[in-house]
């Protein structure tokens, strides 16, 4: 397919990323998928290359769910030659490897209008940059770029404010990446137009921690959820319920929730989702009536469970580059009580639509007053839809990222620079979203790596 011009025509897009349902983990896969398919919805043509062994090798075999995506979309799943072996190449180099020849063929092989990174950490690291031709998005939907461990969580037990880098990745298992002490990451991004960041607290954590680059602020999104009745279960018919929905890993803090609710047996608490710290969460809650865990659940089921909810709570203790889960439960119609810390603060300060705590004590009485207060309830929970319907449902993303893509590939195409010159850099707009500037800062690129 020939690429189209910057007018109104349809676009030949190309997502790269390591992880896309259902060979994925997180939001970043998420935001992936459903932009892929809102883009295809448009009638624009979508491929999609992602990594099937890095998901099989971390997930232990292959995904258990599936997956549709529109007639528009085809999707390579890459298999790795060498298997982890393959793999851990592409960790250490920051290169393709074994497996550049198969991206060298999907990207070099065919013209694409745009081309969007999202984490290609295990698909080909930041050499992948400099493969293909068109204009080049990269989005951070986590810290890969400036922390071997993704997510600026240190020793598994606070947030980083000093990378040490190689000796956390030692203490949480992993091999030290080669690549972080050499000028791969500077050169490699120079290929890079524009980073798109969901929140501006995860474009100036990329920015204090070297990356140069533009940086665009473009929120993630959430479909409009399917009408249906609130969770219906039938064992908890009358009582008011709590809910979080996620990963269950430490970082991300329910470990600071289960003791609050279970000194509230008047209320239950239900955990959404799975995975390694589970065990030391059910140990926590103690078989406690009121606490119920019910895995991974499905969308319908999930959105089902934000409907009922007096709230969700996001207590997350890293540094989150969005806040998905607070956009969903915006979407159903259920406010929320976030930990006052990154972008769900910078998205509650916002647009309201909820309360922040900052330590247990506060947690206990944001539950409390959101318990016997509806009316505050109803309210927050029509400042949070407000907001999702004016910020970040699919209608309202996809006008934004389509009317930048035909602003930044109008001046590609003109020859004109997307950065603006040492004298003019600090904050603008491009296609009314904010834009920063960040200074090349190569020695704090590569400082503590």
């Amino acid at each position: 397919m020939t690429p189209m011009s910057s007018g109104g025509g349809a676009l030949n897009f190309c997502v790269v990323s390591t992880f896309y349902p259902p060979y994925n983990f997180g939001g970043d896969g998420i935001y992936a998928h459903r932009l892929v398919n809102g883009l295809a919805r448009r009638g624009h043509r979508v491929s999609v290359i992602h990594s099937r062994s890095a998901f099989e090798l971390l997930a232990g075999g292959p995904p258990s769910t599936a997956y549709a995506d529109h007639p528009n979309v085809t999707v390579h799943g890459l298999r790795t030659p060498a298997g982890k072996w393959g793999l851990l190449a592409v960790q250490q180099t920051g290169r393709p490897v074994l497996q550049a020849a198969g991206l060298h063929r999907l990207l070099e092989g065919e013209t694409f209008d745009v081309i969007h990174y999202n984490n290609v950490s295990l698909l080909g690291g930041p050499a992948v940059f400099g493969y293909g031709r068109g204009l080049k998005l990269c989005t951070l939907s986590d810290h890969w770029l400036v922390c071997p461990m993704h997510t600026l969580w240190k020793f598994d037990r606070e947030v980083c404010t000093r990378p040490t880098c190689y000796r956390c990745a030692l203490a949480s298992g992993r091999p030290p990446q080669l690549w972080r002490g050499t000028d791969l990451m500077r050169e490699a991004t120079r290929n890079i137009d524009a980073f798109l960041g969901p929140s501006v607290f995860t474009i100036r954590k990329h920015q204090e921690r070297g990356l140069s680059g533009t940086f665009i602020q473009l929120p993630q999104f959430h479909h409009v959820p399917l009408e249906g009745p609130a969770d219906g279960d039938s064992r908890r018919a009358g009582r008011p319920y709590f809910l979080y929905a996620g990963r269950l890993e430490k970082q991300k803090g329910v470990q600071v929730v289960i003791p609050v609710i279970r000194a509230r047996p008047d209320v239950d608490f239900l955990i959404a989702g799975s995975g390694k710290f589970e065990a030391q969460l059910r140990a926590l809650a103690g078989g406690a009536a009121n606490i119920e865990f019910l895995g991974t659940v499905g969308e319908a089921r999930l959105n089902s469970l934000y409907r009922g909810a007096v709230a969700t709570i996001v207590p997350s203790l890293c540094y989150e580059t969005f806040g998905l889960v607070v956009v969903e439960s915006f979407a159903a119609g259920s406010p929320v009580i976030v930990h006052a810390r990154s972008a769900p603060e910078e998205i509650v300060r916002a647009h309201g639509g909820g309360l922040m705590y900052r330590d247990a004590d506060e947690l206990g009485l944001a539950i409390d007053r959101l318990r016997g207060d509806a009316s505050l309830r109803q309210r927050l929970a029509a400042a949070g839809r407000a907001a999702f319907e004016r910020e970040f449902s699919e209608n309202v993303h996809l006008e934004r990222y389509l009317a930048l893509i035909r602003e930044l590939l109008a001046k590609k195409r003109a020859g004109e620079p997307v950065t603006a010159t040492a004298e003019a850099r600090g904050q603008q707009l491009l296609a009314g979203r904010p834009i920063f500037f960040g200074l090349p800062a190569p020695d704090r690129i590569r400082k503590g790596h």
